[in-house]
């Protein structure tokens, strides 16, 4: 079925952009996925830069969505549930503010969205931890270098893609299965 609504955005930070572009990459209403940075202080950040803390920016995938065919909730569905929201400036390994959790929202019904969301979480007891995840409004992306696009799909050999992305691209299957793309099985 052919959509005929305009794209929409939404851009996350949930750690390294690399997991989080491989993930979204492969539902169904996904258009694109471009890695980069957002939320920092310095204009056209590189990522040596960004990887040294100082920018404050945060790592983030910008997303063009079709909300005829996937919704801004389904979005922040799997954002909540494909990394670990409760660990400060933290994902895994990866230590620092480039790594924190956080929905840049673009409108307000994104924001409302994004609060209740994490509040129904918390209230849940569903982590042991309070949710920690940033919710800020959207300024200023900048897209990451050529080689940090489509990392995971081109690079499915390196060791961070074989011992952090495939595991969490598994996982994921498994839980969105019926959100798929056809022939998202990598």
């Amino acid at each position: 079925m052919e959509s005929h609504t305009s794209l929409q955005l939404a851009t996350f930070g949930t750690g390294c952009f690399w997991c989080t572009e491989a993930v979204f990459q492969r539902l169904r209403g996904v258009e694109k996925v471009v890695s980069g940075y957002s939320g920092g202080k310095v204009k056209n950040p590189t990522y040596k830069e960004v990887c040294s803390g100082y920018t404050g920016h945060a790592e983030v995938i910008q997303i063009n969505y079709d909300p005829a065919l996937i919704t801004f909730d389904e979005l922040l569905e799997v954002f909540w549930k494909t990394h670990d929201p409760t660990t400060l400036n933290r994902q895994g390994n990866d230590v620092g503010t480039q790594y924190r959790s956080v929905v840049f929202y673009h409108n307000e019904e994104q924001r409302e969205l994004a609060e209740t969301y994490k509040n129904e979480l918390d209230a849940s007891g569903i982590f042991a931890s309070p949710i920690v995840t940033e919710i800020s409004p959207y300024s200023v992306f900048y897209a990451a270098e050529a080689d940090h696009q489509n990392f995971y799909n081109e690079n499915t050999g390196y060791p961070y893609c074989v011992y952090v992305v495939q595991p969490k691209l598994d996982k994921f299957k498994k839980v969105f299965k019926d959100r798929l793309k056809e022939g998202a099985s990598v």
